[in-house]
């Protein structure tokens, strides 16, 4: 994997993309959970939103590792490269979660048939199953929920342990200036 692009490091570009995508994935879950019109609204959305972040968190972890090996170690970057390493597991955890959410929504409107040449799309199925239990889609909501809000406090807590890496002690007061 290249570590720049046209001369940039790739970690802060990428990480800008998970950074949008991550939160988004979570915020379109939760309200997912919550909502059964948003739900078919964001029926793509979701899932689509989710396997992409997915797909990011390695390849800004593995930037990260390379940058990491060409500037000077510090505790704060220490502290964002721990952190940074524990966010695959809550978006493997939000993806699975962002499909099941997509399946059981998908399972319940399945084209449904009335009689011959009645089939309608989008129509509620009133065939019973065990994907169709009431028990498994709070269950699936309720998960769906807790993983969102911990998948978007570790993003806040790497972004800022990030920003503290990079930032901290590089910027001035305006009466520290002199001016």
């Amino acid at each position: 994997m290249p570590s720049t692009i046209l001369g940039l490091p790739l970690h802060p570009l990428v990480v800008h993309a998970v950074v949008v995508l991550v939160p988004l994935a979570a915020l379109l879950l939760a309200a997912s959970a919550v909502s059964p019109r948003f739900r078919r609204w964001a029926l793509y959305a979701t899932p689509t939103a989710a396997v992409v972040g997915l797909v990011l968190v390695p390849i800004a972890t593995s930037s990260g590792e390379n940058l990491e090996r060409n500037v000077q170690s510090t505790p704060t970057l220490q502290e964002h490269t721990e952190l940074g390493d524990t966010l695959l597991p809550f978006m493997i955890v939000l993806t699975v979660l962002a499909l099941a959410v997509f399946v059981l929504e998908r399972r319940r409107t399945v084209m449904v048939s009335d009689g011959p040449g009645a089939a309608r799309a989008g129509a509620r199925s009133d065939a019973p199953g065990r994907l169709d239990s009431p028990v498994l889609v709070r269950a699936v909501a309720v998960l769906a929920l807790v993983a969102s809000l911990a998948t978007l406090v570790q993003v806040v807590r790497i972004g800022h342990s990030g920003a503290n890496a990079v930032w901290k002690g590089t910027s001035q007061s305006a009466s520290g200036s002199g001016e």
